[in-house]
């Protein structure tokens, strides 16, 4: 009998899981991942595109790259033709011959599969393919009740659970807030085993050592098979160069760590302008192309097919105060310049989210969110992180955005998804039926399509004025704080075999008991 309750749990998460959307709501938008169906904006001529490149082979030939405390890396390099001069004991720069880089990068896949432990949550990334994940890094995290504070992992765990829930995000993510109440060379291991048990879907392992991507890999291993690991993708690493034009040994000993099991990576230049790069938009370009350009080349050096994603992110900043700004609209064109560079290296795009630098989920954050995320949108990004609850210049996660990013995701699946023009949605039938004058409530057009022709907001009020005062006049803000709670009491775990489970906890305790505990 407590086998058979097992498995009843275990049908019902799986048809829960995720499952937040009235009956009908927007139901013909679900799908594991994005194929979009309008075209992407191109912005820039052949001429100012060829200009970006050269620029950025002349970056690499004539300045060069510094790489720190990774001799295997330069050693990789040096074998490929670069050109090394000691800097240091530690440090080397390497500049790379004009078409080197590009040279080497021919054997990465212009689109590959990440696999979730429930197959019918598995992404493709490249080519029309899309997928959105949930914002990244922020140490605090927020909401109305509570205000701004530091990340725990019982933040962590809410947050993958509400991933979990959206029919349209796609991807679990990483590390959504950081759980500080949780040592810091430990922390990765309880961080990815939430996303293994709360979550179905693919996700992103730890890049803060070398030894943590190996753990995160190890745990892979134990949850999807060590052979099934050896031979597809199923986690990655989101990796930032130390601009300007530093990659140090962290960074690329955790990238080789991937690409020898396999396994995918991100490589995102954090470009400040103004601070870490130039201020204009294509001299930002350039030196973003020539950083991930490099970046992804460790992957190929290692093991040439590892999945590789190109990586931008480019931001402005307020020069009177030094700060940075999101959401603002040089960058987002710079989003759009970066989709046609991706397309004509024939690599897979991660680029933008929802940005913003608002304090509240307020509309200054969600107007900021949507200039940047119909930038990525628009330039054909296929993996948009930061995609949910990004507030605050990145420093904080927010629940009620969250939730209102959540809900523009469900109307941007609808944007993408384009119209189609035929016999029947052209609606001819729908005005001959009753002819002028006559409303089209009732007709056979009305009732093939209602459910199907608009997407419908989770969020949103569509009330008459007196109506939504009269009931206490509820801001977005106040409805998001609602259902992000709603949403938690309802949630229940995807299903999990319990040997693995147990499997991964063991590597857990193990894990932990080898170390003490560090806190910086």
């Amino acid at each position: 009998m407590a086998e058979v309750a097992v498995k009843s749990r275990g049908r019902r998460a799986r048809r829960s899981a995720g499952r937040t959307a009235e009956p009908g709501q927007n139901e013909h938008l679900r799908v594991p991942y994005i194929s979009r169906r309008i075209p992407t904006y191109d912005i820039l001529s052949e001429e100012s595109l060829a200009q970006i490149e050269a620029t950025a082979e002349r970056i690499m030939s004539e300045i060069g790259l510094e790489f720190r405390d990774d001799p295997e890396t330069v050693a990789l390099f040096r074998a490929a033709g670069a050109e090394v001069t000691d800097l240091t004991a530690s440090s080397w720069n390497l500049k790379f011959a004009p078409g080197m880089i590009r040279e080497i990068l021919k054997t990465a896949p212009a689109r590959f599969t990440q696999h979730a432990r429930n197959p019918a949550n598995s992404v493709e990334i490249g080519g029309d393919a899309m997928v959105l994940a949930p914002s990244y890094g922020s140490p605090f995290v927020m909401d109305l009740d509570n205000g701004r504070r530091y990340g725990t992992i019982a933040d962590f765990r809410n947050f993958v659970k509400l991933a979990q829930m959206s029919p349209f995000l796609h991807h679990s993510g990483g590390t959504i807030c950081e759980p500080t109440d949780i040592a810091v060379n430990k922390r990765h291991l309880d961080m990815v085993y939430a996303h293994m048990r709360y979550s179905d879907r693919a996700f992103l392992g730890s890049i803060t050592a070398p030894e943590r991507a190996e753990d995160s890999i190890e745990m892979c291993r134990i949850l999807f098979g060590a052979e099934f690991v050896d031979q597809n993708c199923v986690i990655m690493g989101n990796f930032n160069t130390t601009s300007p034009l530093v990659i140090d040994g962290v960074t690329s000993q955790g990238i080789r760590a991937y690409a020898a099991a396999g396994q995918g990576s991100i490589h995102l230049p954090f470009l400040l302008g103004g601070a870490v790069a130039p201020l204009t938009m294509a001299g930002a370009l350039a030196q973003c192309l020539a950083e991930t350009m490099v970046s992804c080349a460790i992957t190929q050096l290692v093991r040439p097919g590892a999945p590789t994603i190109l990586g931008s992110f480019i931001s402005s900043m307020s020069l009177r105060s030094g700060s940075p700004t999101f959401g603002t609209p040089e960058p987002a064109l710079a989003s759009l310049a970066m989709g046609q560079l991706a397309r004509r290296l024939n690599l897979p795009l991660r680029c933008a989210g929802n940005f913003s630098t608002s304090k509240l989920p307020d509309a200054q954050a969600m107007q900021q969110a949507m200039m940047s995320m119909m930038s990525a949108v628009q330039c054909g990004a296929n993996y948009i992180l930061h995609s949910a609850g990004f507030l605050d210049g990145l420093l904080s996660m927010s629940y009620e955005k969250f939730i209102l990013d959540t809900d523009l995701c469900g109307a941007l699946h609808a944007y993408l998804n384009g119209f189609e023009v035929n016999d029947d949605t052209l609606g001819f039938d729908a005005l001959a039926e009753g002819g002028p004058g006559q409303h089209l409530f009732s007709t056979q057009h009305t009732l093939r399509h209602y459910q199907t022709a608009y997407w419908d907001s989770a969020v949103d009020d569509h009330q008459p004025w007196e109506t939504w005062d009269e009931k206490g006049g509820v801001d977005a803000a106040s409805r998001a704080n609602a259902r992000w709670k709603a949403q938690l009491a309802a949630y229940e775990a995807p299903a999990m075999d319990e040997g693995t489970d147990e499997a991964l906890q063991a590597f857990i305790t193990q894990k932990k008991a080898e170390v003490p505990d560090a806190w910086y």
